[in-house]
């Protein structure tokens, strides 16, 4: 039976992050209905490389991912296969603050499974992600974190006009999208 507080955050989810379909994929936020697929893309330690977190060793660990970013102020989709319906990566915002408009911020992260690199899946999933940032969730600017060695996470988001912050810190380059004034 789903308590009200379920019914409020399945509100809040659908208003903040509806669904979004590209040409190859839809792109709906993550349920503990994905915990087999999430079990799956996030049990393959290439997924993982470049994360701060291990590969996943049971559907109880997906499980607890999905609730992170449940509870997390922010979302995830799952990039789901038009094709066959399967979970080729994920995408989202965390830690979003909501402060003054002039600097409400989220940090987005995103992966992907290996046989889908390079044929520009994850080019596809951030132009509606970053309106979403921008539009829906009002930031005034995006984050991302990025290992240096993760050369194809950091071409990405070059193309996508983020721009890098020149301190390297943690071992990590820090990108940043700023939000384009409006009309």
């Amino acid at each position: 039976m789903i308590g009200k507080r379920d019914r409020l955050n399945e509100v809040y989810i659908l208003i903040y992050f509806p669904p979004i379909t590209t040409d190859r994929l839809v792109l709906r936020v993550l349920t503990p209905d994905d915990a087999e697929q999430v079990f799956k893309h996030f049990s393959d330690p290439e997924v993982t490389a470049f994360m701060d977190i291990e590969p996943c060793r049971s559907i109880r660990e997906a499980e607890e991912i999905i609730q992170f970013h449940v509870e997390d102020n922010g979302c995830r989709y799952g990039l789901f296969s038009k094709d066959n319906g399967s979970l080729i990566g994920t995408c989202g915002y965390h830690c979003w603050v909501r402060d003054e408009e002039s600097r409400s911020r989220a940090e987005i992260g995103f992966d992907l499974a290996k046989a889908y690199w390079g044929q520009g899946y994850m080019k596809e999933v951030l132009a509606p992600m970053l309106r979403i940032g921008f539009d829906v969730m009002k930031l005034a600017y995006i984050e991302a974190t990025v290992e240096e060695a993760n050369v194809r996470c950091r071409r990405l988001l070059e193309a996508c006009q983020f721009v890098r912050e020149e301190e390297l810190r943690e071992r990590l380059i820090y990108y940043k999208l700023i939000s384009r004034p409006t009309e």
